[in-house]
């Protein structure tokens, strides 16, 4: 039978339907491998099944051999697509899942930033809440605002459905409506005329550093930044800085930038900033259906077919 390598332990029903495809070795310990953990568990495997913090690139390819590669995400920036192309070899991804969990958690950091909901947690936790007065952790509204949304793909139009049900006006920049109702905008409008601005773009050579200076400085002031996409996508130093002069209301952030993450310390002081630690697809009910995707993509290839979710062809 054909290995598959899988570099962080699978929910039990995957591990089962795996392992009746194939020779299934499994790191059973959640801990992040090495490099050279990676390259001796997946020497002569025809495939691997990775997470975002497992490194693929052309010398991985090299030393292994594998012929495919299913990543247990949406995203896929951790792969070297280019040097899987060039080698004939298949890396998928798990789209479509997650697309209302991670809709469900951007939503939910518009409203944590907005109505300070994470600060009002705080103070009750301090034991400093001494009843209700009328300037008590004043927030802003969400209904009835504007939402812009860079990347109207599959997460950005949920996004959009959900702010329908606020009364909320939606605008975009890239991407396509489709079933929601919004209006097309230049970045530079779109970042103007928005209350909330959401990111929802994968990260690639284009929109690195897509939110820099000068885009949060085109945004209107008491603005708030939601992103649950990729840290590299904000400058997080212009960030920084303009929350810090409160340029900005405030700012949800789910993902931060480097790999692995790293958040600006100088955020954990800065009280209308909620910070998540990349949970935007953490569901038990998410994350099984991600892994089972990850099989299907495996399963597939393990039959010399092509998998259903090839992230080139």
């Amino acid at each position: 039978m054909k290995r598959i390598f899988v570099t962080w332990p699978l929910p039990e029903p995957t591990q089962a339907r795996l392992a009746s495809a194939c020779e299934l070795v499994m790191n059973v310990e959640e801990e992040l491998l090495t490099r050279a953990e990676l390259l001796r568990g997946a020497a002569g495997a025809f495939g691997l099944l990775t997470t975002l913090r497992d490194r693929v690139d052309a010398a991985v390819l090299d030393a292994t051999g594998v012929r495919v590669v299913a990543n247990w995400a949406v995203g896929y920036d951790n792969i070297d697509i280019a040097a899987a192309r060039a080698r004939k070899v298949w890396v998928t991804n798990t789209p479509g899942v997650l697309t209302e969990t991670t809709a469900d958690l951007a939503f939910g950091l518009i409203f944590a930033v907005a109505r300070r909901i994470a600060e009002g947690d705080r103070l009750v936790r301090r034991a400093e809440f001494r009843g209700w007065h009328p300037g008590l952790l004043l927030g802003r509204e969400v209904h009835g605002r504007t939402l812009g949304i860079v990347g109207l793909g599959r997460i950005g139009r949920a996004v959009a459905r959900r702010a329908a049900g606020f009364g909320m006006r939606v605008i975009y920049h890239g991407g396509r409506p489709d079933d929601v109702h919004c209006q097309p905008r230049s970045l530079q409008d779109l970042l103007a005329e928005s209350d909330f601005v959401s990111l929802h773009v994968p990260l690639t050579t284009e929109t690195r550093n897509l939110i820099g200076p000068a885009e949060i400085n085109a945004m209107k002031r008491g603005a708030f930044l939601i992103n649950t996409a990729r840290g590299d996508v904000v400058d997080q130093e212009a960030l920084v800085e303009a929350l810090e002069r409160g340029h900005l209301g405030g700012a949800g952030l789910d993902v931060f930038p480097g790999t692995p993450e790293r958040p600006d310390p100088r955020l954990f002081t800065l009280e209308n900033v909620v910070l998540t630690p990349h949970v935007g697809s953490a569901t038990r009910e998410t994350r099984l259906l991600m892994a089972e995707r990850a099989a299907d993509n495996l399963i597939a290839a393990l039959s010399g077919k092509a998998p259903p979710d090839l992230v080139w062809r």
